[in-house]
């Protein structure tokens, strides 16, 4: 199909499965796609439908019958937790994404996207990331179980491609944040991290903030309302084996991500830097040359991004994953 498929507006009406419709980036997307007029959107709670469980996902989709689908589910977290638990990131995931991967490929979905992580490519990769590098290097340490299961499902779906000729695709996002983060200490990314810190610093008159690493790496942050447009973009304007970078095409350091969040949050004390603790990759800016040829472009800007996400989090501070 792959060989003469063309992509187009998708049937508003036919049935779409969006795993991980809970989470950051599967909320985002839901949002999205409502926005858009999808009325058939189909999502289950991991109480609902344990995606590890294969049993379970087969039977989900042998009842449900999806066209389309987004596999925006994972187990995701930041530093720490992926450098103590690298067993459960990688098991997890790739049980998720085989389960999943295997039942639609049996339930013959049409249109499937698959959305890994900018972790996937070499720690000192040259900058900024092209699609091309991926396995062309090592990767970071401090993630690399993560990275390894999201390797495997972009290869997964072109080994799809390549034997039964389905137009799936891949989708790589660099680090994303907004409504419905994870802002626990122990799991969350740099930016809900810092939101946190620096808010949590503000109301109990904190002097000083002290973050992980030197500040220098440069990391480079999407708004998941900009990935979920991007991601409908791609579903309905690309077709291709290669995994497509999504992303601002933008990076900053961390200090500077850090003087913004204190500033938005009104933070005034000190800022200090533990450089004890690893600082992670040194830089990470993907090239999304393919993304805007395709004619995407991201529209919410980092401070703009930040204020909203800091509203937000401050009306669900007492509900938010902590």
């Amino acid at each position: 199909m792959s060989d003469t498929f063309v992509p187009q507006r998708l049937d508003r009406a036919t049935p779409f499965y969006i795993a991980g419709h809970r989470g950051l980036v599967g909320s985002a997307i839901w949002r999205q796609l409502v926005a858009k007029g999808f009325d058939n959107l189909i999502g289950r709670s991991s109480s609902e439908v344990d995606l590890r469980d294969r049993d379970a996902v087969f039977g989900f989709f042998a009842t449900e019958k999806p066209r389309n689908v987004v596999l925006a589910a994972a187990k995701v977290g930041g530093i720490m937790a992926n450098n103590t638990y690298p067993v459960d990131f990688l098991s997890e995931n790739m049980r998720i994404q085989l389960n999943v991967l295997d039942a639609a490929l049996e339930h013959g979905v049409e249109r499937l996207l698959f959305l890994g992580s900018s972790c996937i490519y070499p720690k000192l990769a040259p900058q900024p990331i092209k699609e091309e590098y991926l396995l062309t290097g090592h990767l970071e340490p401090t993630n690399d179980a993560y990275a390894i299961a999201k390797i495997a499902g972009i290869l997964h779906i072109q080994a799809v491609r390549r034997q039964y000729g389905l137009p799936w695709i891949s989708a790589m996002p660099t680090n994303l944040y907004g409504q419905g983060d994870n802002f626990s200490p122990q799991g969350s990314h740099v930016l809900p991290a810092l939101i946190r810190r620096y808010d949590e610093a503000r109301r109990e008159g904190t002097e000083a903030v002290t973050n992980w690493g030197t500040g220098s790496p440069r990391r480079e942050f999407l708004h998941v309302d900009d990935m979920a447009s991007a991601c409908l973009h791609l579903l309905e304007n690309y077709d291709g084996p290669d995994q497509v970078n999504v992303g601002t095409g933008r990076d900053s350091t961390i200090k500077e991500v850090a003087q913004i969040v204190a500033e938005e949050v009104g933070y005034t004390g000190r800022i200090e830097w533990d450089t004890s603790k690893p600082d992670g990759t040194p830089r990470k800016l993907l090239d999304i040359t393919m993304l805007r040829e395709s004619g995407w472009e991201p529209s919410i800007g980092l401070r703009e991004g930040i204020a909203s996400t800091i509203a937000w989090y401050r009306d669900h501070v007492n509900v938010v994953r902590s």
